[in-house]
């Protein structure tokens, strides 16, 4: 999906929208975004998910070290009104991680990233952007079916076909053929500031330290030989 890699290649007069969820995924593609010549568009949604409190301060927090004035915050109520995933139906668990499971988890919320990458292209419409970010990664689209490859290049062409003639814009993933470990490496390269992003999806403080999202943003850090700089309630012993 990324057509450009150099941020040499990049002019830099030209605005991004990237979502931002507050956590590090996105925060790393805001600061891709950055190094590749854009000005960033922040958009971040509240969707009645179990840590959006959290969440949310998180992104306004990204926002201001940025120090951005394009920062667009949304509530939606219809996620969370449809349920059927953990993260917005407190009827379901939020599950502790089990990598070796090849089912769809109970976090994924139904085809979310099409109503999120809706917002994200009308506010690039809005304001003449000329790409959309969104930070999903090769072990998200494991197990979300809306963070594949073949997702984005055919919300691509809704792009194309659903916004008005002359309009340009380019939907980049940027790390969705990458590990979270990849992403991690990135970010520590390009100094995002870790301490002000969230993960857990059971939890807005401490961290639990168990559930998959949790579980992958460990392991990240230990793979790159640091330490995650949040709180968790259980840190595995390797993490520390």
């Amino acid at each position: 999906m990324t057509r450009q890699t150099d941020s040499e290649d990049a002019s830099t007069d030209r605005r991004a929208v990237i979502l931002v969820s507050g956590g590090m995924d996105s925060a790393t593609a805001v600061y891709e975004a950055i190094d590749r010549g854009y000005d960033p568009y922040l958009l971040h949604t509240s969707y009645g998910q179990e840590t959006e409190a959290k969440e949310r301060a998180c992104a306004e927090a990204l926002a201001e070290e940025i120090g951005t004035p394009n920062f667009l915050h949304v509530e939606t109520g219809h996620l969370a009104a449809i349920g059927a995933s953990s993260l917005t139906d407190d009827g379901i668990d939020v599950e502790d991680a089990d990598p070796d499971s090849d089912e769809i988890p109970a976090s994924y919320v139904p085809f979310r990233n099409s109503n999120l990458l809706s917002m994200a292209v009308s506010y690039a419409e809005a304001n003449d952007c000329a790409a959309v970010f969104i930070g999903a990664h090769s072990e998200d689209f494991s197990g979300y079916p809306d963070c594949r490859p073949a997702f984005f290049d055919a919300f691509q062409s809704v792009i194309d076909a659903g916004t008005k003639p002359g309009t340009d814009i380019e939907l980049v993933a940027p790390f969705v053929e990458w590990s979270k470990t990849d992403i991690a490496e990135r970010g520590l390269e390009l100094d995002v500031p870790y301490e002000l992003t969230w993960s857990c999806y059971r939890d807005e403080t401490p961290a639990c330290g168990t559930c998959d999202a949790c579980a992958f943003r460990l392991e990240a850090f230990q793979n790159c030989a640091v330490r995650d700089p949040i709180d968790y309630a259980e840190r595995p012993a390797y993490a520390d």
